[in-house]
């Protein structure tokens, strides 16, 4: 070989290293080993990662969080369910119900949510409804309600069958909501329990190797696959992940969570309870007044990102003045994008000190020149 074809190929060799020094080789920063995933921040409802999140598919027990939550909703922990010989046939997994047994609705969650038990399934749905249907019924209502536009259930306990259905989107969406119940998240989260004659142990490992871990549910059927629905909670942030058909979930959720925990932490603008201006009060026994923002205003940010609040407030109120009356609005933007609103309310109660009628309506004229503050 020549010594000019060697220059040329050093030549060659050299531009290829400052070229791919200089241009971004860009790669997921997540992924996973699922045909369907999704994680989502609890609060916001912000997707930080999707993958095929609105393809429909086989749910097996992940369905639980849903029976969870509407028999928590309409029945009464403290119900006495007598099991029927139907509830005892159940296939699958089980927490060994007898016929004729009689167990309080908490028991039968906890076997439902820890043992995952097809039979538990069953015997709630009876007990709180009357029948499997009516209590089905009640899951697609709740379903509606949730926006989970993908999703059709056919049983409370998810074994294959024609019409039972959902996505990991809307798996995302109803662990949301399952956050948000107080009764559900405790027994979901509790690792061994002994109640009603039986010790039962959670089938979710991340509850011991996840930093932060609260929930929520394991499924499995041949044809599903491995499914996991799961809840965790660091410094105040909440995220949820979902996996359908993964053979490698549990790592696929940890790693779901480092990534969702570290490239997105959540950003608080605005407190809950946070004053944000002292307004001016006319023909008020005090000149001025806190206005309060109802709930907080936060978001998951990724670097690039910035957060601003925008002000939607008149410059001047009126007396008398009702504690938390809505006066305005504080709307969290995005990259100048809308977000996330709240409304903002009077701190207390101003009495009117007593002008002359028609007087306060004068003095509001010349004053509210504008509705934003």
């Amino acid at each position: 070989m020549s010594i000019r074809i060697l220059r040329l190929l050093a030549v060659a060799v050299f531009l290829m290293i400052v070229l791919f020094s200089i241009i971004p080789i860009e790669a997921s920063a997540v992924s996973t080993s699922a045909a369907a995933a999704v994680l989502m921040d609890a609060d916001s409802g912000r997707i930080l990662y999707a993958h095929n999140e609105n393809a429909q598919m086989l749910i097996a027990s992940t369905t639980k969080i849903m029976t969870a939550l509407v028999a928590i909703e309409n029945g009464c922990l403290s119900d006495v369910i007598t099991v029927t010989k139907e509830a005892t046939l159940a296939e699958g997994t089980s927490m060994y119900l007898k016929e004729g047994e009689q167990l309080t609705l908490e028991t039968l969650l906890y076997g439902l949510l820890l043992s995952s038990g097809n039979d538990a399934a069953l015997a709630v749905a009876e007990g709180v409804s009357g029948s499997v249907g009516e209590f089905v019924a009640l899951m697609n209502e709740k379903a509606a309600e949730l926006e989970m536009t993908g999703t059709s259930f056919a049983n409370p306990n998810g074994l294959d069958a024609d019409g039972h259905y959902s996505t990991a989107l809307d798996m995302a969406r109803l662990a949301c909501a399952a956050m948000e119940n107080v009764t559900l998240m405790r027994i979901a989260s509790t690792r061994s329990v002994t109640v009603g004659g039986r010790t039962m142990n959670n089938h979710n490992r991340l509850l011991s190797t996840v930093e932060g871990c609260v929930g929520l549910k394991t499924g499995y059927t041949r044809a599903a696959g491995r499914t996991l629905v799961s809840c965790t909670e660091r410094n105040g942030q909440r995220l949820v992940a979902v996996t359908l058909r993964d053979g490698n979930d549990w790592e696929d959720h940890a790693e779901l969570f480092s990534y969702g925990f570290s490239a997105f932490p959540e950003m608080t603008s605005l407190s809950g309870g946070e004053t944000v201006v002292l307004l001016p009060v006319i023909d008020g026994a005090v000149s001025s007044v806190a206005i309060v923002a109802a709930e907080a205003l936060s978001w998951p940010i990724q670097d690039g990102e910035e957060l601003s609040v925008k002000w939607e407030l008149p410059k001047v109120l009126a007396a008398p003045i009702q504690q938390n009356a809505v006066v305005g609005q504080a709307i969290l933007l995005l990259n100048g994008t809308e977000v996330q609103r709240t409304a903002l309310l009077c701190g207390s109660s101003v009495s009117a000190a007593g002008l002359e009628p028609g007087k306060t309506q004068g003095l509001l004229n010349r004053l509210k020149r504008q509705s934003v503050y």
